[in-house]
């Protein structure tokens, strides 16, 4: 039998179809943690955990907007987003001189 010549996919059965690289977390699991950054970080180090969540959030997403069915990670994005302007505000609001938001 020498159809293949040696040079078949049998040992490397990734090799024809997927090229890209494995190393990573996927994207629904990079949308799901970008939620989880988004919802914690209204209650906690929001100005840490939003950036978070939008970066996780973008990655999941595959740097683009054309997907419709990332809802984690188009959700991670925008509370994300949400989080980090309500963090920037509350840091605004304690360096002004009525230490407050009022």
């Amino acid at each position: 039998m020498m159809a293949g010549f040696g040079n078949g996919t049998r040992g490397y059965p990734r090799s024809r179809g997927r090229t890209w690289q494995r190393t990573g977390p996927d994207r629904a699991t990079l949308g799901i943690i970008g939620t989880i950054c988004a919802v914690a970080g209204f209650f906690a180090l929001g100005i840490v955990l939003g950036p978070v969540a939008m970066l996780c959030g973008w990655q999941a997403m595959g740097r683009r907007w054309s997907n419709d069915r990332d809802i984690p990670a188009l959700v991670a994005l925008i509370l994300g987003a949400i989080d980090t302007l309500l963090a920037v505000i509350a840091l605004a609001g304690a360096a002004t001189w009525g230490h407050g938001l009022l």
